[in-house]
């Protein structure tokens, strides 16, 4: 027999069967699943900080004091801004609740005037500012001018 003859009388060969493609998108979650794995064993382990307690301030440092911050009153206790014109009425409040009082309380004039009835500091720099915007004229500089 000649391979011609026997190649003929047999069988053709079994087709290899068919394969599934791979499934990409699975091998790119087992990529990532194993490269969050490696980047999670080469972290850096981290310090467990706790604040440091706290304690009385050293008679050497300084003491902080807070900063000071304007108010927005409309009203002054004890002062009466009805007979005055808008525009008065306004810069007086805009001066009283900007500038700072210098009793130590570090808080606006008109806040310390609200707040602290009693100081007189304050009481009397209401007084001085209300005169300088409506123009009435204490009698200690017209003396002065005089001499």
């Amino acid at each position: 027999m000649s391979s011609n003859e026997s190649n003929s009388n047999s069988a053709p060969p079994p087709a290899a069967p068919e394969r599934k493609p791979r499934n990409s998108a699975g091998l790119v979650a087992l990529s990532l699943v194993l490269l969050a794995g490696l980047v999670w064993a080469m972290a850096p382990a981290r310090g467990r900080y706790q604040p440091a307690p706290l304690g009385p301030v050293p008679a050497g440092c300084p003491q902080t004091t807070s900063d000071f911050v304007p108010s927005d009153a409309t009203e002054i206790a004890g002062i009466d801004l009805t007979r005055l014109s808008k525009a008065q009425r306004n810069h007086i409040l805009y001066r009283l609740n900007m500038e700072p009082c210098p009793c130590g309380c570090n808080s606006s004039i008109a806040s310390c005037r609200n707040n602290h009835p009693t100081c007189p500091v304050c009481k009397g720099l209401v007084e001085k500012i209300v005169a300088e915007e409506t123009g009435a004229k204490t009698q200690e500089p017209e003396a002065k001018n005089q001499k």
